[in-house]
């Protein structure tokens, strides 16, 4: 969300939002705000859905995935047995050439979608990639999982899954000046599961190290044309566009409603270097970076397309361990990207947390504290329903 000082900026004058009239100034800040429609799938399935596995997909698509595409495709099958299946017009082809990130978005859906059918008494049983695993160079169209539910009585909620409405990927700037506790980032560490790892650093060299390192990825991304063309393309400016288009990377507030509306703020403008636009977003990326209170970093055994859909799995449940700590908790990924830009800065990132092949490093999310952030738009359930 643009802050009111990035507005002002951008607007170029302080004197021009004066000029609006102080009445046109009360009458627009109520506007640019998130549509109800927009949110609504937050606040759980309705009792119009009835059939449990809609139920338990309505909950998954709450889950975190790259650039909120929400790539999720089910088909359901008989009276208890569904797939889930990529959406291949939702991809990231510029930042995660290989799919990646895509699929390790699909193993969250999956992760939150058992939590949600064991709170309502079914057994997911999932078998994941069950026609093979994609190629490495892409994405297809064969199913990532087959799942069944099962009447199970004695199922217990997932004690993670109380969190998972107040869950958030928070983007905002992190206050300096509280720590990240040792003992928080072990409880999320916990959860990384058997053969898996997340490491940590607080208050240390390496983490200035890693701030340096994120600051230079961001930047990166913005100066490469196509790569910031495709967040740019995938960002909904003002409540019309987020309604009309409830997922990618929404753009909200009074301050951003009174820009697009007066000319201000456009798509091109952020594409364009030279532009306050531009300079806003480089800006923001030092000002993440360099508020980062703690990293960590999830690793796999190696990168078959099982552990990356594994990870998402386990990051699912690192995220989760974060919202019950209180610790605000952002990936920062653009060092994993697998585009050429990219290559020497991730050679150094490898090196400076020590991980070599065959194992991996899947995610890498910053911690700290901030105000919590409103949740991200989402799609309803039968949008992702296919024959």
């Amino acid at each position: 969300m643009t802050t009111r000082r990035q507005f002002i900026r951008i607007l170029g004058l302080g004197g021009a939002v004066a000029a609006l009239g102080a009445g046109g100034i009360t009458w627009g800040a109520s506007r640019g705000g998130m549509p109800d429609s927009a949110i609504a799938p937050w606040q759980g399935p309705t009792e119009a859905v009835t059939d449990p596995r809609l139920r338990a997909a309505a909950t998954a698509m709450l889950a975190p995935n790259p650039h909120n595409m929400q790539s999720w495709a089910i088909r359901l099958q008989g009276e208890d047995r569904l797939s889930l299946h990529v959406d291949l017009t939702r991809l990231l082809p510029d930042t995660d050439p290989f799919g990646r990130q895509i699929l390790i978005g699909q193993g969250t859906f999956l992760e939150l979608f058992r939590m949600a059918a064991a709170a309502e008494g079914w057994r997911a049983e999932i078998s994941l990639l069950p026609q093979g695993a994609f190629p490495d160079a892409r994405l297809d169209g064969r199913p990532v999982a087959d799942i069944r539910l099962v009447r199970d009585p004695s199922l217990r909620p997932d004690p993670l899954f109380v969190h998972h409405r107040q869950r958030r990927s928070t983007k905002e700037v992190f206050d300096t000046s509280r720590k990240v506790s040792d003992a928080d980032l072990a409880r999320v560490a916990a959860e990384a599961g058997d053969g898996f790892h997340f490491q940590t650093t607080g208050a240390t060299a390496q983490r200035q190290a890693l701030r340096d390192l994120s600051q230079q990825a961001l930047v990166t991304e913005i100066e490469t044309p196509r790569t910031l063309k495709e967040s740019v393309d995938r960002m909904r400016i003002g409540p019309a566009e987020v309604a009309a288009n409830p997922d990618g990377i929404d753009l909200l507030g009074p301050m951003m409603w009174w820009g697009s509306r007066l000319g201000f703020v456009s798509k091109q403008d952020i594409l364009t270097p030279g532009t306050q636009s531009f300079q806003i977003g480089l800006d923001m990326a030092r000002d993440q970076a360099q508020s980062a209170m703690a990293f960590g970093w999830l690793v796999s055994p190696d990168n078959t397309r099982l552990s990356q859909l594994t990870a998402g799995m386990r990051y699912l449940r690192l995220n989760l361990a974060a919202t019950a700590a209180g610790v605000a908790m952002h990936p920062m990924s653009q060092l994993l990207q697998e585009y050429p830009e990219m290559a020497v800065l991730q050679r150094e990132f490898y090196q400076a947390v020590g991980i070599e092949a065959p194992q991996h490093v899947q995610m890498l999310v910053r911690f700290g504290h901030a105000e919590h952030p409103a949740p991200s738009p989402r799609r309803p359930v039968h949008a992702i329903v296919t024959t």
